[in-house]
């Protein structure tokens, strides 16, 4: 009997190890397969990994009205050139805020890490006189709406004669006062650049974590209205926005001073995820769309600084971007925001919208680095301008009131632009080569099973590895 089940068990273990023979053998001739026919039909690479049209986006931008060629086209062509001069002219150059405010939402305890946390603030003698006159302030009364205008329809423009001079008037996109000018000081932004400045840690993380969680949430696929999608995709551009000016401009040695850029974080915060860069190609023509459509607006308001030339230069060079032949052309509506805030429900809608927006305002306060802090004050009001700009209709659905910007908002929303401009441009010509120093794939890394780990799961029955 004991000689019987000895050669039971012989045969059993030939038998077992002759199914794996197989099995192996099988999952072996089916990967010889797969990798033939890979080849003969073009697709040896890696479906995932960057090469030299993967890592390009192509088609029209999500929800917008120009395709990622013409929009990276226009921006190297036209937009880049003159918003990079433009920034520079003294009107644009220096910004008024509101830096030393109490967190609303809890205690301050971030602390910076490098001195380049800290802005260096304009003396007295140095930002136009002009900049000083008291503006005049508007009233709701003063604000008259234009009369004869079918309800039903909604209007795209903005009346042409509307520039009135500089007036101050609350946006009601955001938090800070822009009438208030109490505790407000001048910053020169060509000698605060926005770029990395040590600012890490739990307290950093604390700021999107309430942006994202409490303001701005990613729906599930189908829950999302458009409106609050469009607040989602606007929150994360300018989010990728920042992410790329950190790793374009990166304190790469401390102990040398050496600066330069960092590709692996350029990659980690945002080329590895597509919908980030989605998201800031939108954000771009939201602020271009809120920008052209503002044309007249901006074409007539005084550029005054106190220097004739300057402000001569200053006005040209907004007529030469707002009046562009390639761009009217290319990309004449950028963004359609006459599809938004439609149905019963849109007034209410607004008003919340308009609240997130604000409280994503209020955390500009809770950023513990003086300069992210101007930053984020001058990019979210920038974007508040832009929004205001377009979504300037009364709730009512009524006819459009004029439309009124503060100086401040003005030159916000121009520096906005160039940074988003600038975001675009580095992205578009450095994710290639950021790729491939990295080394990495350039989708993220939770894909679906391809279907060679389809194969070898049922063969297998090995679960195919799936990265989280």
């Amino acid at each position: 009997m004991v000689g019987r089940d000895k050669m039971k068990e012989k045969d059993n273990a030939k038998k077992s190890d002759s199914s794996k023979k197989w099995r192996w053998g099988l999952i072996v001739a089916s990967i010889a397969v797969l990798l033939a026919m890979n080849t003969k039909i073009g697709l040896h690479h890696k479906p995932n990994r960057c090469n030299k049209d993967s890592c390009k986006f192509s088609g029209m931008v999500e929800d917008c009205c120009c395709d990622y060629e013409t929009v990276n086209g226009l921006n190297n062509e036209v937009l880049h050139p003159l918003l990079q001069e433009l920034v520079t002219t003294p009107f644009f150059r220096y910004f008024k805020v509101k830096l030393w405010c109490d967190c609303p939402f809890w205690p301050d305890d971030g602390m910076c890490r490098l001195r380049d946390c800290s802005v260096c603030e304009c003396p007295e003698n140095e930002f136009p006189e002009t900049f000083k006159k008291p503006s005049k302030v508007l009233t709701k009364e003063d604000l008259m709406c234009q009369e004869e205008n079918p309800k039903a329809t909604v209007d795209r423009t903005l009346d042409k004669k509307v520039f009135k001079g500089w007036v101050e008037v609350d946006n009601p996109w955001t938090n800070d006062d822009e009438t208030d000018n109490s505790e407000m000081t001048y910053v020169n932004l060509q000698l605060n650049p926005e770029r990395y400045t040590g600012y890490t840690g739990p307290s950093a993380r604390r700021i999107w974590d309430a942006i994202y969680s409490e303001n701005c949430p990613k729906y599930a696929s189908g829950e999302m209205c458009q409106e609050k999608k469009v607040l989602y995709k606007l929150i994360s551009g300018l989010h990728a926005s920042i992410s790329v000016h950190i790793a374009a401009e990166y304190l790469l040695d401390e102990k040398t001073n050496q600066w330069g850029q960092n590709f692996e974080i350029l990659h980690d915060r945002v080329l590895r995820y597509p919908e980030r860069v989605r998201n800031l190609y939108f954000t771009f023509l939201f602020v271009l769309r809120a920008v052209t459509k503002a044309s007249d607006y901006l074409e007539q308001a005084e550029y005054d600084t106190g220097n004739h030339e300057d402000d001569l230069k200053t006005q040209s060079l907004l007529k030469q971007m707002l009046y562009n032949p390639k761009l009217r052309a290319a990309c004449p509506l950028p963004f359609d925001e006459a599809k938004l805030w439609q149905g019963q429900s849109g007034p209410e809608l607004k008003q919340q919208i308009q609240k997130q927006f604000r409280n994503i305002s209020a955390l500009m306060d809770c950023v513990a680095c003086e300069k992210c802090r101007l930053w984020g004050k001058l990019q979210v009001l920038g974007l508040g301008t832009a929004l205001k700009t377009l979504f300037s209709a009364d709730g009512d659905n009524k006819s459009n009131p004029p439309l009124q910007l503060h100086r401040n908002e003005v030159i916000a929303l121009v520096n906005l632009l160039n940074r988003l401009s600038e975001s675009v441009k580095f992205v578009h010509e450095i994710s290639p080569a950021a790729q491939k120093m990295v080394g990495h794939v350039s989708e993220p890394l939770s894909q679906e099973p391809s279907s060679l780990q389809r194969m070898l799961q049922s063969i297998s029955g090995v679960r195919p590895w799936k990265s989280s």
